[in-house]
């Protein structure tokens, strides 16, 4: 890590790392779990409460990501970093999850400061498997514990973005990378599930405070031919907690899936910025 520009969720100031352990001049402190984050969420002493992704669904995402399904968003992605940054960036990932594509941007970017933010303590232990470059924090994307105009780009795959939690964040000229799933992504998914399937409902993806710099649409056919693979795209879907289990089983009897993914990846500046 170059530097740290992490800051206290209690006080607002910024932290010291000294070993295994963050610690503010008011002297709260947080440790560094062995699994490779720190937790400065405000709501961590609610421990019955389920907080973000479970360690079942990360794992379906991680198995199904590194076979590449994914791999053209990736380096989307990626290269929307690499064009909207320096090499020695501040770079935010709002959601982080297992890391898949903050990863690669700090394989990238080895020179940039990168932060993974997420609410799910399973899928930042993965994200800290996958990169030993990454700072990585319990937080959620409304709260980030980042220090106000320090940050040149936050990325936000299939995350929610609060507007003025990211204008708080971004430098000047900071940038907001964003994925979106488009009209028809996963469709066929949707079509091998529900009687009737729908499409993903129109969206500008329009944001408060924030103009759009670039825009890229993304399409391919997944070719799914193991029953493996096809349960494991499921269950990192939102769909697999809202079907009921005879639709599930519909589609978990299946070894043979096509299905459209279709992304939008979406770069914002501040409305008056000079990027």
């Amino acid at each position: 890590m170059r530097g740290n520009k992490l800051i206290c969720p209690v006080c607002g100031l910024p932290l010291s790392k000294t070993e295994r352990t963050y610690r503010c001049e008011n002297n709260h402190s947080y440790d560094i779990a062995k699994k490779g984050y720190v937790n400065l969420a405000m709501s961590q002493s609610s421990s019955k409460k389920r907080h973000g992704d479970d360690k079942l669904m990360v794992t379906a995402r991680r198995d199904f990501l590194d076979k590449g399904y994914y791999a053209p968003l990736r380096e989307a992605v990626t290269e929307a970093a690499a064009e909207f940054t320096n090499g020695s960036a501040v770079i935010v990932d709002a959601g982080c999850g297992e890391g898949y594509y903050t990863a690669a941007i700090a394989e990238r970017l080895p020179d940039a400061d990168i932060y993974g933010i997420d609410i799910s303590k399973d899928a930042l232990s993965f994200a800290a498997k996958r990169s030993k470059e990454l700072t990585l924090t319990v937080a959620s994307a409304s709260a980030i514990p980042v220090q106000s105009g320090c940050t040149d780009a936050i990325v936000s795959i299939f995350a929610p973005i609060f507007p003025e939690e990211a204008a708080r964040l971004l430098s000047d000229n900071g940038v907001i990378i964003r994925a979106v799933p488009l009209e028809e992504h996963l469709f066929g998914l949707k079509e091998a599930i529900y009687e009737k399937a729908y499409k993903n409902p129109p969206d500008d993806f329009m944001l408060d405070g924030f103009e759009i710099v670039s825009r890229k649409e993304l399409r391919c056919t997944l070719t799914l031919d193991n029953n493996k693979d096809i349960e494991a795209l499921f269950m990192m879907t939102p769909y697999y907690y809202k079907t009921s289990r005879q639709d599930q089983e519909r589609l978990l009897e299946r070894d043979h899936l096509e299905t459209e993914a279709a992304f939008g990846v979406i770069v914002y500046k501040k409305q008056g910025s000079t990027v």
